[in-house]
């Protein structure tokens, strides 16, 4: 079974957060969007584009978040969390974001983007260059580093792709590097 077969059944072959039943796409919830039912969505036309670019929300459409926001499906949860916080100035999705319980783990997927955060909250992560680096990146190591409890050297010049950021702190990213999983600091490595 594919995936949009999956989640046309899961949605009753309709969009996820509105109910729209045309125009139909698998939406990969960022940042970590692997491929799975579980981190997808099925979604129309107008919320995929309204989601993916902040400042063209029809506030109206949006009212549908009322009904979806309570799906079981931590993807669509997700979005919901994300949108409605997007819009909480309106005074109605503020609302229904205080009702709104997800749990930690879905709760930290939904900010893992840094929607809702203001400017001064985000934390920004810079490469040993200055250049802003995102999730989903892909670096390149600028020194020869001892990677403790791995017993191997990560070499200068070895590509990591495919970055995670450490939220909480702007100097560290985290990569995999000789098939292991390893934090490394932002000013070791340069964005590609």
């Amino acid at each position: 079974m594919t995936l949009e077969s999956t989640l046309l059944a899961r949605a009753d072959s309709t969009c996820e957060l509105c109910g729209a039943g045309e125009a139909l796409a698998v939406y990969a919830v960022p940042p970590e969007g692997d491929g799975t039912a579980a981190q997808s969505a099925l979604l129309c036309e107008t919320c995929s584009f309204q989601i993916d670019h902040p400042g063209h929300e029809d506030i109206n459409h949006w009212r549908c978040l009322n009904d979806s926001m309570w799906s079981q499906e931590p993807a669509v949860q997700v979005l919901a969390w994300r949108m409605l916080t997007r819009l909480r100035a309106e005074g109605w999705p503020q609302d229904l974001l205080d009702m709104l319980y997800l749990d930690d783990e879905t709760l930290a997927w939904a900010q893992s983007t840094g929607e809702g955060q203001s400017e001064e909250d985000q934390v920004e992560h810079r490469d040993s260059n200055g250049a802003v680096l995102e999730a989903g990146d892909s670096v390149t190591l600028i020194k020869d580093l001892n990677v403790k409890g791995a017993n191997f050297t990560a070499k200068r010049g070895t590509p990591v792709r495919n970055i995670s950021l450490v939220q909480d702190n702007p100097e560290q990213i985290e990569g995999r590097v000789e098939g292991q999983r390893i934090v490394i600091l932002t000013q070791f490595v340069k964005k590609n």
